[in-house]
């Protein structure tokens, strides 16, 4: 089974574009919004080394930004 934790903030265009993307490919998914756990942010740039989001876990594999291919593409494997 494929877990994906998809690391959001709130005015985030490109987090509400993947998780629309995700919705409509009937792929279930955790939502982390590090607006409300600064903690959590810490973890992520530490971790990949990157501020942005979103950030998706893909069945342990990182996805940085926007990036259905890549994330299609680890589902698939």
């Amino acid at each position: 089974m494929n877990s994906i934790t998809v690391f959001t903030t709130t005015q985030c265009p490109y987090c509400v574009m993947l998780k629309s993307f995700l919705t409509a490919q009937n792929v279930d998914f955790e939502e982390v919004n590090v607006e409300q756990n600064p903690e959590i942010m810490q973890q992520l740039v530490a971790e990949t080394g990157q501020m942005g989001v979103p950030q998706s876990r893909v069945n342990g594999q990182w996805v940085v930004g926007f990036d259905p291919d890549a994330i299609v593409g680890l589902l698939k494997k």
